[in-house]
Protein backbone atom coordinates (compact mmCIF):
# COMPACT_ATOMS: atom_id res chain seq x y z
CA UNK A 1 0.00 0.00 0.00
CA UNK A 2 2.87 2.35 0.80
CA UNK A 3 4.51 1.46 -2.50
CA UNK A 4 1.28 2.12 -4.41
CA UNK A 5 0.92 5.47 -2.67
CA UNK A 6 4.47 6.50 -3.55
CA UNK A 7 3.91 5.31 -7.11
CA UNK A 8 0.81 7.50 -7.48
CA UNK A 9 2.64 10.49 -5.96
CA UNK A 10 5.54 10.02 -8.36
CA UNK A 11 3.15 9.74 -11.32
CA UNK A 12 1.31 12.91 -10.29
CA UNK A 13 4.56 14.83 -9.86
CA UNK A 14 5.84 13.64 -13.22
CA UNK A 15 2.64 14.56 -15.07
CA UNK A 16 2.46 17.93 -13.30
CA UNK A 17 6.08 18.72 -14.14
CA UNK A 18 5.50 17.71 -17.77
CA UNK A 19 2.49 19.99 -18.03
CA UNK A 20 4.27 22.96 -16.49
CA UNK A 21 7.42 22.59 -18.59
CA UNK A 22 5.76 22.09 -21.96
CA UNK A 23 2.89 24.62 -21.86
CA UNK A 24 3.67 28.06 -23.20
CA UNK A 25 0.21 29.16 -24.32
CA UNK A 26 -2.58 29.97 -21.89
CA UNK A 27 -4.94 27.24 -23.17
CA UNK A 28 -2.67 24.80 -24.91
CA UNK A 29 -2.01 21.62 -22.92
CA UNK A 30 1.10 19.70 -23.93
CA UNK A 31 2.31 16.69 -21.93
CA UNK A 32 5.74 15.21 -22.74
CA UNK A 33 5.83 16.90 -26.13
CA UNK A 34 2.36 15.74 -27.21
CA UNK A 35 -0.69 18.02 -27.39
CA UNK A 36 -3.61 16.73 -25.34
CA UNK A 37 -6.74 16.66 -27.55
CA UNK A 38 -9.98 18.11 -26.21
CA UNK A 39 -8.36 20.62 -23.86
CA UNK A 40 -8.62 23.95 -25.59
CA UNK A 41 -9.76 26.44 -22.97
CA UNK A 42 -8.24 27.59 -19.71
CA UNK A 43 -10.89 26.00 -17.48
CA UNK A 44 -10.21 22.59 -19.06
CA UNK A 45 -6.52 22.97 -18.31
CA UNK A 46 -7.37 24.02 -14.77
CA UNK A 47 -9.61 20.96 -14.27
CA UNK A 48 -6.87 18.66 -15.57
CA UNK A 49 -4.51 20.23 -13.00
CA UNK A 50 -7.11 19.63 -10.30
CA UNK A 51 -7.36 15.98 -11.37
CA UNK A 52 -3.57 15.64 -11.13
CA UNK A 53 -3.72 17.21 -7.66
CA UNK A 54 -6.43 14.77 -6.63
CA UNK A 55 -4.30 11.84 -7.79
CA UNK A 56 -1.39 13.30 -5.78
CA UNK A 57 -3.53 13.58 -2.63
CA UNK A 58 -4.88 10.03 -3.00
CA UNK A 59 -1.32 8.75 -3.37
CA UNK A 60 -0.15 10.64 -0.27
CA UNK A 61 -3.14 9.36 1.70
CA UNK A 62 -2.42 5.77 0.69
CA UNK A 63 1.24 6.14 1.62
CA UNK A 64 0.41 7.66 5.01
CA UNK A 65 -2.28 5.08 5.80
CA UNK A 66 -0.01 2.19 4.82
CA UNK A 67 2.87 3.50 6.93
CA UNK A 68 0.59 4.07 9.94
CA UNK A 69 -0.83 0.55 9.63
CA UNK A 70 2.65 -0.94 9.40
CA UNK A 71 3.80 0.93 12.51
CA UNK A 72 0.66 -0.14 14.42
CA UNK A 73 1.14 -3.80 13.40
CA UNK A 74 4.78 -3.75 14.51
CA UNK A 75 3.82 -2.24 17.86
CA UNK A 76 1.08 -4.84 18.37
CA UNK A 77 3.46 -7.68 17.51
CA UNK A 78 6.06 -6.32 19.92
CA UNK A 79 3.45 -6.12 22.69
CA UNK A 80 2.30 -9.67 21.98
CA UNK A 81 5.91 -10.93 22.09
CA UNK A 82 6.46 -9.24 25.45
CA UNK A 83 3.22 -10.67 26.82
CA UNK A 84 4.20 -14.12 25.58
CA UNK A 85 7.61 -13.87 27.25
CA UNK A 86 5.98 -12.78 30.52
CA UNK A 87 3.56 -15.71 30.44
CA UNK A 88 6.43 -18.12 29.72
CA UNK A 89 8.37 -16.72 32.67
CA UNK A 90 5.33 -17.08 34.91
CA UNK A 91 4.79 -20.66 33.77
CA UNK A 92 8.45 -21.54 34.33
CA UNK A 93 8.31 -20.10 37.86
CA UNK A 94 5.13 -22.08 38.58
CA UNK A 95 6.78 -25.22 37.23
CA UNK A 96 9.82 -24.74 39.49
CA UNK A 97 7.57 -24.13 42.50
CA UNK A 98 5.60 -27.29 41.78
CA UNK A 99 8.81 -29.30 41.28
CA UNK A 100 10.10 -28.09 44.68
CA UNK A 101 6.79 -28.95 46.30
CA UNK A 102 6.84 -32.40 44.72
CA UNK A 103 10.40 -32.98 45.86
CA UNK A 104 9.46 -31.89 49.40
CA UNK A 105 6.44 -34.23 49.45
CA UNK A 106 8.54 -37.11 48.16
CA UNK A 107 11.19 -36.43 50.81
CA UNK A 108 8.62 -36.40 53.63
CA UNK A 109 6.98 -39.63 52.46
CA UNK A 110 8.65 -42.66 54.00
CA UNK A 111 8.39 -46.16 52.53
CA UNK A 112 7.65 -47.74 55.93
CA UNK A 113 4.68 -45.46 56.53
CA UNK A 114 2.05 -47.13 54.35
CA UNK A 115 -0.90 -45.14 55.67
CA UNK A 116 -1.78 -42.23 53.40
CA UNK A 117 -1.27 -38.80 54.90
CA UNK A 118 -4.25 -36.52 55.34
CA UNK A 119 -3.85 -32.89 54.34
CA UNK A 120 -3.94 -30.32 57.16
CA UNK A 121 -7.17 -28.84 55.77
CA UNK A 122 -9.20 -31.98 56.54
CA UNK A 123 -9.27 -31.43 60.27
CA UNK A 124 -10.72 -27.92 59.97
CA UNK A 125 -14.42 -27.47 60.50
CA UNK A 126 -16.47 -26.12 57.61
CA UNK A 127 -18.08 -22.74 58.27
CA UNK A 128 -21.85 -22.90 58.48
CA UNK A 129 -21.98 -26.47 59.84
CA UNK A 130 -22.85 -27.21 63.41
CA UNK A 131 -20.25 -28.19 65.98
CA UNK A 132 -21.35 -31.81 65.77
CA UNK A 133 -20.41 -32.21 62.09
CA UNK A 134 -17.75 -34.78 61.37
CA UNK A 135 -15.11 -34.19 58.71
CA UNK A 136 -14.92 -36.63 55.83
CA UNK A 137 -11.48 -38.04 54.87
CA UNK A 138 -10.35 -36.63 51.51
CA UNK A 139 -9.36 -38.90 48.67
CA UNK A 140 -5.59 -39.14 48.35
CA UNK A 141 -3.84 -38.86 45.04
CA UNK A 142 -1.72 -41.79 43.87
CA UNK A 143 0.68 -39.18 42.46
CA UNK A 144 1.90 -38.15 45.92
CA UNK A 145 2.02 -41.71 47.27
CA UNK A 146 4.81 -42.81 44.94
CA UNK A 147 8.15 -43.73 46.47
CA UNK A 148 10.16 -43.48 43.29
Amino acid sequence: MVFLGFLLVAAAITVGAGVVMDNTGPADLVVFGQAVPGLESEWQVFLSGAAVSLVFLVGMTLAYTGAARRIRNRRDLRDLREEHEESLTTLEMEKRRLERELARVRQNASPRNAAPREPAVQGARVAGRGSGARSQPAATSPFFDRTE
